[in-house]
């Protein structure tokens, strides 16, 4: 096995160009600098095995779900993976919505959140993965806690292809509130006590905090309040106390896909790429409750895509 080192996915290759401005709603996703096929097929071979699936046949369907057992018991079968050969289309209620080419990951959704899938992947030749297990998962994030950055990158890329599909069609603006919190008060309590002179800002009703296509410098965790998240005038979602924005382009440094306004008095705990990094090495619950985060926004925006 190759040492630490070649599993380093903090930081974005030298020989790669800066991220191009957020596409039109007709361009494909760009594709996060974070991101190395080599590397990450190098962690797969070392901590999964391998699977050949034929022309036709499925990896999974839509709304199919694990055993139970929960995310770190061996007795899930649920599996992400690695694509070493072919394509496989991914497909919602019938419509395609993405393709996943040799080098991509798929499949990591109901890994993270231990939910049933939301696609279905279908091979679209005769195809060849890697893949980890919930166990596999499990080890492979002990050994290499940057790998949960891997994955963000990896949700983040479908996140502004689904997020440009829905600023382009001008989804309706219902109410985009969810119960879900990403962190409880105890976690809050936490991640608060981790972080040296945590920045606390307060935002009164209506402020934009952050703007489409700009740098991100920071992500935000909601303390109080709820903040409104908007892609080309769309509302899109609405983050409540203990959720989290503006991680995205923070973890792969490219300009924000979303903007963000303060839809009452708020109080942010404000966490830059420096702190967040910190976080996710010495706290890998820290980066497995952002995937999950991400798991659920992803799952959230294809359903009003699809809806």
């Amino acid at each position: 096995m190759s040492n630490d080192d070649d599993f380093d996915f903090t930081k974005p290759q030298a020989d790669k160009p800066a991220a191009p401005p957020p596409p039109k709603p007709t361009a494909p996703p760009v594709r996060s600098r974070l991101y190395d096929p080599v590397v990450a097929g190098k962690l797969f071979k070392a901590f999964g095995k391998q699977e050949a699936v034929p022309s036709g046949g499925e990896f999974f369907a839509e709304n199919e779900k694990a055993a139970k057992g929960g995310f770190f018991k061996s007795g899930s079968v649920s599996r992400m993976y690695f694509l070493a050969q072919g394509e496989v289309s991914l497909t919602v209620a019938g419509r395609t919505l993405d393709t996943i080419r040799a080098g991509e990951i798929f499949g990591e959704m109901a890994v993270v959140s231990d939910t049933p899938r939301s696609a279905t992947a279908t091979a679209k030749g005769d195809c060849v993965a890697l893949t980890l297990d919930a166990q596999q998962f499990q080890t492979a994030i002990q050994h290499m806690p940057e790998f949960a950055l891997m994955l963000m990158s990896v949700m983040f890329d479908r996140l502004r292809l689904v997020a440009a599909r829905l600023g382009a069609r001008k989804a309706r603006a219902d109410d985009r509130a969810r119960d879900g919190r990403l962190f409880d008060d105890p976690m809050l309590n936490e991640l608060l006590a981790q972080i040296d002179n945590p920045t606390r800002i307060r935002a009164p009703a209506e402020k934009v905090i952050m703007r489409e296509g700009e740098a991100g410098m920071t992500m935000y965790v909601v303390l109080s309040g709820r903040v409104g998240i908007v892609v080309r005038g769309t509302l899109v979602e609405s983050v409540g106390q203990g959720g989290t924005f503006g991680e995205m382009a923070l973890v792969d440094q490219s300009p924000r896909t979303a903007g963000a306004f303060a839809q009452t008095d708020c109080e942010l705990l404000a966490i830059n790429r420096a702190a967040l990094i910190a976080l996710v090495k010495s706290q890998p619950k820290f980066g497995m409750a952002l995937l999950e985060a991400g798991a659920d926004r992803l799952r959230h925006m294809n359903a009003l895509l699809v809806g």
